[in-house]
């Protein structure tokens, strides 16, 4: 029996450092996560209320971190469903291809960032969530 996709999103650990001047986390690509890392970005000045996200990929691998403050990601394989919280600088969520993800309950002044397999491609993405379930539950 294979694996669900959600089955394979999980919450890693990065390394910290702890250090009285400050703490420090690092991230390397096909180390720390499990894919190389070809796009970063970043959502910040979230307005209250409002959700990000709402798509899927064909493709695409990516980690998703909390750099500061904290949202929830919601995720949707087709079969199942799960949200996690993330409010930790130290933690990334790894979300696999063909995931139906949004992000919302963003605090005030968080910050997203996230790491991406892949550059962008409007061609890899699920905008329209029946699409994506007709793919996802074949």
């Amino acid at each position: 029996m294979t694996l669900k996709p959600l089955a394979k999103c999980e919450v890693f650990e990065l390394p910290r450092i702890s250090d009285p001047r400050g703490n420090l986390t690092f991230v390397e690509g096909e180390r720390h996560v499990p894919f190389a890392i070809q796009r970063v970005y970043y959502l910040y000045d979230v307005p209250g209320g409002a959700e990000r996200g709402g798509h899927a990929h064909r493709d695409l691998h990516q980690l998703i971190i909390a750099m500061s403050g904290s949202f929830d990601v919601h995720l949707d394989d087709g079969y199942s469903k799960k949200s996690i919280h993330l409010n930790r600088s130290y933690q990334g969520l790894y979300v696999c291809p063909m995931i139906w993800r949004e992000i919302d309950n963003f605090s005030s002044g968080a910050v997203c960032m996230v790491l991406a397999s892949n550059r962008y491609d409007e061609a890899d993405y699920y905008r329209d969530y029946q699409d994506f379930l007709r793919e996802a539950v074949k």
